[in-house]
């Protein structure tokens, strides 16, 4: 029950930077920080993948209530909810705690800015070609993403470097 509180509490905090302040930002007219995906990476290892995909798709979709994208967010973001429970598997040892959570102190600076670049660069390529629906402006929406994208990890690094100490 804690844990579920924990990770609500979270879901709300995100929820609200997010729709409220970072929807808002748009660097360059092309970069929009997206940190919201920063809430799939939070799972532990052995947290049961269903509770993962719904908890993802419950985040994208509140998400997409309060932007006016209906079910651009929720079906990116539990894409990126099923791949987390899967590349969490592949970076870590075999023998680490069952438990372990996707954080720099558990994985090492490299292993996670790794786990996040192979999240969000795709969250936000498939992002922003759904959102586009069209590849007429292929420039546009590759910089689009890949700003996006990097400003996304900056910020998310950023939150983890404050958020676990």
């Amino acid at each position: 029950m804690i844990e579920f509180s924990r990770r609500l509490t979270f879901f709300l905090i995100l929820l609200f930077v997010q729709v409220l302040i970072l929807n808002h930002i748009h660097l360059f007219d092309v970069a929009t920080p997206l940190l919201y995906v920063y809430f799939a990476m939070t799972f532990h290892r052995n947290y049961p993948k269903w509770q993962v995909l719904l908890w993802c798709f419950f985040m994208g979709m509140a998400v997409d209530i309060f932007s006016s994208t209906p079910g651009l967010a929720a079906s990116c973001l539990t894409l990126t909810g099923f791949a987390q429970t899967y590349l969490l598997e592949r970076l870590v040892p075999r023998d680490s705690a069952e438990n372990l959570d996707a954080s720099i102190a558990a994985l090492g600076f490299s292993k996670f800015a790794m786990l996040c670049g192979l999240l969000v660069v795709p969250y936000c390529l498939l992002f922003f070609a759904l959102e586009d629906f069209s590849f007429f402006y292929v420039i546009d929406w590759g910089l689009k993403a890949i700003s996006s994208a990097a400003l996304t990890l900056v910020m998310m690094l950023a939150v983890e470097s404050i958020h676990r100490k």
